[in-house]
């Protein structure tokens, strides 16, 4: 146990055989739970589970007779938790990737209470991402902005990271039958979150890579999960802001689109009037920009509504005292960080500042990036 609280790690496997046994090593002793989702590996991860789970007690192994993708795997390593009755269940990948040293920093918001789900985020800074390649990050960015909108979360960060925890109370208020099977369920589930009106809290490590292969292609998986995300946002709006709880911004992102897409195709045929039918372009052409800004402009407010919306029900940015000091680092001021004092002024509730010499000090401090309401 942790501070009292069941702790499950729910650990999806697909041909892990080289990582799976150095990832069970390094679990922490306050687990109570070890669930390793075998995805219908085609190597000796399996194998290699089977013989661990005779010297461990704690470890329970579920296999998949066909590959259903990381996000059932994980999927069904909640409903066993649940069954189990663990409070936390944490979510660690088998190719070593998330250091279980970190592990307490997602626990401990969510006993204190302060969020539902915790996070990973490897993009606060580049000693952070050391390690991540520059294709990676670039396809890594541009996810998280795209699930920016379509979860709701606009602070979220690194969407992509599977290293979380969430509480059992969390678990039963989704409908996890419906949650994506495959690369995507990250961005997917906070969609689910959102409507549920779950807090979430970014917790700030270090990427860490070895042996492991990323299995995600990028230039594929950002176009797949392009679609996926726009059905979440189109079901978001449904439920949350029309169904739920009506909000103006439903509004505003139907007109700002509608007048955007009629501003592109009336720009499209200016053109086309002007080069093919030689006629005047000026009248048509300043029509269609206007629209088309007034579409953006529309959009622009949606946007910004819903971004008011999230900071007043799920999470706050505390900021830096100083933006230029990028070794300032918000923590909670009761938190002792080895024997550095915590300067005496306060920012957000429970907030202080601590300098740092450097950014990969930032990396051992541990620092929580965004304080929950």
């Amino acid at each position: 146990m942790y501070r009292n609280r069941r702790i499950a790690v729910v650990i999806p496997a697909y041909n892990e055989e080289l990582l799976i046994d150095e990832t069970l090593a390094y679990i922490p002793n306050y687990v109570d739970k070890i669930y390793v989702i075998d995805d219908a590996s085609t190597d000796e991860t399996l194998e290699i589970l089977k013989m661990r789970a005779k010297t461990n007690p704690k470890l329970s192994i579920i296999s998949h007779e066909f590959n259903k993708g990381v996000g059932a795997a994980i999927i069904s390593g909640y409903k066993m938790a649940l069954i189990d009755e663990m409070e936390i269940a944490a979510v660690m990948a088998g190719d070593n990737q998330m250091d279980p040293a970190y592990l307490p920093d997602f626990l401990d918001p969510i006993i204190d209470g302060a969020a539902d789900y915790t996070k990973g985020n490897r993009l606060i800074a580049p000693g952070y991402r050391r390690g991540m390649s520059k294709w990676r990050f670039l396809g890594n960015s541009i996810l998280t902005f795209l699930t920016k909108i379509s979860s709701g979360y606009w602070q979220v960060v690194d969407p992509q990271n599977g290293y979380t925890a969430i509480s059992a109370a969390a678990l039963r208020k989704l409908d996890l039958d419906s949650i994506y099977p495959r690369y995507g369920y990250c961005n997917n589930i906070l969609t689910k979150m959102n409507v549920n009106d779950l807090r979430i809290m970014n917790i700030s490590h270090p990427a860490r890579y070895g042996l492991e292969k990323s299995k995600i292609r990028y230039g594929s998986y950002i176009i797949k999960v392009s679609r996926l995300l726009l059905a979440d946002f189109l079901w978001r709006l449904k439920a949350k802001y029309v169904i739920k709880n009506f909000h103006p911004l439903v509004l505003f992102y139907l007109s700002g689109f509608v007048l955007a897409i009629v501003g592109l195709i009336g720009a499209a045929y200016s053109l086309y009037y002007k080069f093919i039918l030689l006629g005047p372009f000026f009248e048509r052409g300043f029509l269609s920009l206007t629209t088309f800004i007034f579409g953006f402009q529309f959009i622009l407010f949606a946007m910004l509504f819903d971004r008011m919306q999230d900071r007043e029900s799920h999470t706050s940015n505390p900021g830096l005292l100083n933006q230029k000091d990028k070794n300032i680092v918000a923590i909670p001021i009761l938190k002792k960080v080895d024997d550095r004092t915590i300067e005496s002024h306060e920012t957000a509730s429970g907030m202080g500042y601590l300098s740092t010499s450097s950014v990969e000090e930032v990396s051992i401090i541990k620092e929580d990036l965004y304080k929950t309401q």
